[in-house]
């Protein structure tokens, strides 16, 4: 158990984007939020998965939707706040504590809203170790868990029940078509867990590895090193691709972000291309003909000087970035895992090859 100060936020948002994998909000807006939340109400306090009991009732607040939507409407905050009391009537008992559910610049620190508000903790955990566009793509999904009941809620007051669907398919399917009615984003209470499922069905520890990488792209920064060789390091991961932007081309459908980036190389990538194709998050970078990288091993775009993150939203003609990639949680590279997440759920015609046997 530790309390989180807001002098620690600038490290979580940088690094929470960086595990964000181009998804999981706008750094810039989540740490607006989050500072808001801390200035009024205090300290949040922090608890490891370990301190849980097992009959504690753990329920993730995030946002769902396209992020691009998120440039012209900031969330209030009390959309996330509204949502988490809605589910919380509806289940008839005390939500005891938050967490996230994927990482992300906005979705890793939602969570600070709603706890400091109603003065709850924060679980350190998510149900990724990143992001990813689709409701049913928690590793909870693969223990059976359910995502309902869900509550949504928008800006204008609206707040929604889904009760009971028949997986978490369904769930996303409804709650996309609801999204998409309250203006392509919402706030959401999601995924009622209690501790003992918190357990065994979600990623440890991703708050701590987030503050983490941001703490070290900072000190690297500050001692005029590599910060994107210390995340490299850090995660274990792969340096793909060193370029330009050329060409972005990108659009908000059904509710998501969906696109492609082209990168002219530069430096010793100089004659080759690459090709960043994502929905909300980077899913696919192929070099030349050649795919480097695909979900759900996390590609993340870097600036080469700063090691900061650019969104899929945020990325622009011109942008000089480095291209790196790092593996997955290892229950995502199951066969029930890769069901979920693969690269043929998102439509590619190709199966899953970890990084490592990609770029030995």
């Amino acid at each position: 158990m530790r309390e989180f100060t807001e002098d620690r936020l600038d490290d979580l948002a940088v690094g929470a984007a960086i595990l964000g994998t181009g998804g999981g909000g706008n750094p810039y807006v989540g740490k607006l939020l989050a500072r808001a939340a801390l200035r009024e109400h205090g300290p949040v306090t922090i608890v490891g998965v370990e301190e849980l009991d097992d009959d504690a009732l753990v329920v993730p607040s995030a946002m769902m939707g396209a992020p691009t939507v998120l440039v012209e409407k900031l969330p209030q905050g009390e959309e996330a706040v509204r949502a988490f009391e809605a589910l919380q009537a509806y289940l008839g008992r005390s939500i005891t504590h938050t967490m996230s559910i994927e990482a992300g610049g906005l979705n890793s620190v939602t969570p600070f809203v709603v706890a400091g508000r109603l003065g709850i903790p924060i679980v350190d955990a998510d149900g990724m170790g990143r992001a990813f566009p689709e409701v049913q793509m928690v590793t909870a999904s693969i223990y059976g868990i359910a995502a309902t009941p869900m509550a949504l809620a928008d800006e204008k007051g609206n707040q929604v029940i889904l009760a009971d669907t028949l997986d978490n398919r369904w769930t996303e399917r409804f709650a996309r078509s609801i999204t998409v009615d309250m203006g392509s984003t919402a706030m959401v209470a999601q995924y009622p867990l209690t501790g003992g499922q918190v357990k065994q069905a979600m990623v440890p520890g991703t708050l701590g590895l987030a503050e983490e990488l941001g703490r070290l792209v900072r000190e690297a920064r500050t001692a005029h090193d590599d910060p994107v060789a210390a995340v490299v390091e850090r995660l274990g991961g792969r340096r793909l691709f060193s370029g330009k932007v050329t060409d972005v081309e990108r659009r908000t459908v059904a509710g998501f972000t969906r696109g492609e980036a082209q990168l002219e190389g530069i430096s010793n990538d100089a004659g080759s291309r690459l090709t960043l194709h994502f929905q909300n998050e980077h899913l696919v970078a192929r070099r030349d003909d050649r795919v480097l990288a695909s979900a759900p091993d996390l590609i993340m775009v870097l600036d080469p000087d700063t090691g900061e993150p650019t969104t899929t939203e945020d990325l622009r003609y011109g942008f000089r970035v480095v291209v790196i990639a790092a593996p997955c949680d290892a229950r995502w590279r199951t066969e029930e895992g890769l069901a979920l997440v693969g690269p043929r759920c998102f439509g590619y015609d190709f199966d899953f090859v970890p990084i490592e046997e990609r770029l030995p």
